[in-house]
């Protein structure tokens, strides 16, 4: 493969990730004027980002086998064209109803497209140049939403939320442009046919749990529906001809260890990064834009030691480093049970926010390269997809769970803490499911 082509594949993957990345991060410093501007209560203002987390985290293991069936760059063309369209829409709502409906659709373009930029780089790169592609895309899976709480703040308090959404139109359009002359098409296999019933079951069970968890009302039966379809999506999977998600994936326990690690790892990491603002500005009293600029001590750390992980990967297997990841995770939310977050910023936050920067920064890159270890092209598609899966509903599930232990506590400070215990809790089940991957390499070596 000639070298200009790395050049220009992989910022086309990198950018058009890090847009879907970025944008779940501008929220969250974004709802408070969202909610003004367009008169929107609390319950509603929730949906802003569960519309996009149901549509997102439902449907990536369709976009995941629709890339395997119909090729990856038309399917990256055309989740990148919905993204763009609906991010247009959003910067122009008028209203609650519109901005949530937008939001929806904006995920499921985020659904076609977040699975096929990870095959894209199946399908270009082989070897050291893959290997180099999967560290900067772990190092943009990581640094996506943690940059994006400053940027989303200097949006929030120097312009407008909209701007947040606007800026990803002119991206779009010239990714898709580039996309066009230079992704050539990869294989397609179109005599496969749909597994529809098995991305309806997949949406509805993934929308059941996480409504279970976020929904004010008829949670119980939300819950029920919610694992009632995931076992007919089960079911569904064993008897597809073509599945959306090949149960086979599942037969490697290293691929296993990954999805399992990567749930945790990154719930453990978006919750933290959610709160992290808020007990700023709650008990610390930072402006917004105050508590963003406190979040470098994060995104610096994360950036730096994730450009190193590369030359880690000579001494030590991705396992190996993801252990450490996970480790270093459980120090920083320890410290923050037993020290307490009411002795202030620099001795309660900061050197958690530190190890948190690099224990994400260890962790991206290696998961991502355990989730497609050992397969077949046939399946790339699929196991890219369901790294995406965990990492998104990681996130929505990891964060529900917390805030809903914790929604009763009362005072901020205490709340953050207990929510520290239950987030060192997800780090070590990371590191637990990770130290398993490591034995099962020491057997076979």
């Amino acid at each position: 493969m000639r070298k200009q082509r790395f050049g220009i594949v992989l910022p086309i993957v990198l950018i058009s990730y890090f847009m879907i990345l970025l944008d779940n991060s501008v929220v969250f410093t974004s709802t408070v004027k969202i909610s003004h501007d367009l008169q929107m209560g609390p319950q509603a203002l929730a949906w802003v980002s569960t519309a996009y987390v149901l549509t997102f985290g439902g449907l990536q293991l369709l976009g995941g086998r629709l890339g395997d069936i119909f090729g990856r760059r038309r399917l990256f063309l055309m989740g990148l064209g919905l993204f763009t369209v609906s991010s247009l829409a959003v910067g122009f709502s008028v209203n609650g109803p519109m901005i949530i409906a937008m939001r929806a659709i904006q995920g499921i373009g985020s659904a076609v497209l977040a699975p096929t930029t990870l095959a894209l780089l199946l399908d270009n790169y082989q070897g050291k140049m893959l290997q180099q592609g999967f560290n900067y895309y772990g190092m943009t899976a990581g640094l996506g939403s943690s940059l994006g709480l400053l940027i989303g703040g200097l949006i929030a308090s120097l312009t407008s939320w909209r701007v947040g959404f606007l800026i990803n139109v002119p991206v779009g359009v010239i990714l898709f442009g580039l996309t066009l002359r230079y992704v050539k098409p990869g294989p397609a296999t179109h005599h496969e046919a749909l597994d529809i019933p098995g991305a309806l079951f997949s949406v509805l069970g993934i929308a059941g749990i996480i409504y279970s968890i976020n929904g004010e009302a008829y949670r119980l039966v939300a819950l029920i529906l919610g694992v009632l379809f995931l076992v007919l999506f089960v079911l569904q999977e064993r008897r597809a001809v073509g599945p959306i998600m090949p149960l086979q994936l599942f037969r490697d326990p290293t691929r296993v260890g990954a999805y399992i690690t990567r749930f945790f790892i990154i719930g453990m990491c978006f919750s933290f990064l959610y709160l992290a603002p808020q007990l700023m500005q709650n008990l610390y009293h930072y402006t917004p834009l105050q508590a963003s600029i406190a979040t470098l001590l994060m995104s610096v750390p994360q950036f730096v030691f994730a450009t190193q992980v590369g030359r880690l990967s000579k001494h030590l297997s991705a396992a190996k480093i993801v252990v450490l990841a996970a480790a270093i995770s459980v120090v920083a939310m320890v410290w923050i049970a037993l020290v307490g977050v009411q002795r202030g910023f620099w001795l309660s936050l900061a050197a958690p926010l530190v190890l948190v920067g690099i224990g994400q920064a260890f962790a991206m890159s290696p998961l991502t390269t355990l989730g497609v270890a050992h397969a077949t092209p046939d399946i790339a598609g699929a196991a890219s997809g369901v790294i995406n899966t965990f990492h998104q509903t990681g996130q929505s599930i990891g964060l529900a769970v917390v805030v809903a232990l914790t929604a009763n506590i009362g005072a901020f400070a205490p709340a953050f803490n207990t929510a520290a215990v239950v987030l060192a809790g997800y780090a070590v089940v990371a590191l637990v499911a990770m130290l398993n991957v490591v034995r099962l390499e020491r057997r076979t070596h």
